[in-house]
């Protein structure tokens, strides 16, 4: 008996789901193929012998890192400059994110706590949700082109650039978690004459703090990453040092400020990580 029941609950000798497994496998080579060729995507050339060459010779310069006292004492200015950028930018980016989404979030309006939001409050939000969708649509690579033009080289010109493109995308994800919560506590203090703000305060906000929290966080992290890029087009920072170094071919300097760089991503994420501990 006991052998009769293991050979009728014996496993499949194949896959029962192999064909359609097979099927969406050759979809996705159908798809992905032309997309590829029309990227001219050939990663077989990284290992051709002249890349190889090339990728030798241009490896080898980086070595032996630079490390005299003075540079190692510009480059962490420089990392402090660029941690600086982008917390003042996600700053200003807070302040142009919070209002955005006390204005564009549904569930803090009160004229649609009779079943549908009036023609003025609606075109309000609209028109606030549209304008984070242009900010965030802009990258920030171009809004510090453009602030360069205006304020001339320097960190203001990234701070800027970060603060308009993060406060689009703050704005944004700030409004979908509020929405997403529960509304029942929120819509019940509107109800009973408490002014939109109070019910953010007492019941949006504490329901919502964890995530809004972490995703701010998040933001910074990314925002450190941003500001060297910036660097790149003169808005300061670890980035535009970083570019001289590339531009006068000085590998040694560039692989230090990798170095740093790292670093300095590594604990931005140690600390966000702690914070999130805290939180959770």
């Amino acid at each position: 008996m006991p052998a009769l029941a293991r050979s009728t609950h014996r496993a499949p000798d194949r896959d029962p789901a192999w064909l359609g497994r097979l099927f969406w496998l050759c979809a996705a080579v159908v798809v992905l193929w032309p997309l590829a060729a029309a990227t001219e995507f050939k990663p077989w050339l990284l290992f051709d012998a002249r890349s190889l060459g090339v990728a030798g010779r241009f490896l080898r310069g980086f070595w032996p890192p630079a490390h005299s006292p003075d540079f190692l004492v510009l480059a962490a200015s420089e990392a402090w400059r660029t941690v600086a950028i982008a917390t003042a930018g996600l700053t200003l980016a807070l302040l142009l994110a919070v209002p955005a989404t006390l204005l564009s979030t549904h569930v803090l309006s009160v004229s649609a706590l009779s079943g549908r939001m009036a023609r003025g409050p609606f075109w309000v939000r609209q028109s606030v949700r549209w304008a984070l969708v242009v900010l965030r649509s802009v990258p920030e690579l171009v809004w510090a082109l453009v602030f360069v033009r205006v304020v001339g080289l320097g960190p203001t010109a990234g701070v800027l650039a970060i603060a308009l493109t993060y406060g689009g995308m703050l704005g944004k994800v700030y409004g979908e978690i509020l929405e997403s919560g529960e509304a029942h506590a929120t819509e019940t203090l509107l109800r009973n004459g408490s002014s939109r703000l109070q019910a953010f305060l007492f019941g949006l906000l504490p329901q919502n703090a964890a995530e809004l929290t972490s995703y701010t966080v998040y933001r910074w992290e990314c925002a450190i990453r941003s500001s060297v890029v910036l660097g790149f087009v003169g808005a300061g920072g670890l980035g535009q040092l970083l570019d001289g170094s590339m531009k006068m071919f000085n590998g040694g300097e560039v692989l230090t400020m990798l170095c740093v760089f790292v670093l300095l991503v590594a604990l931005a994420d140690r600390m966000s990580a702690g914070l999130r501990t805290s939180l959770g």
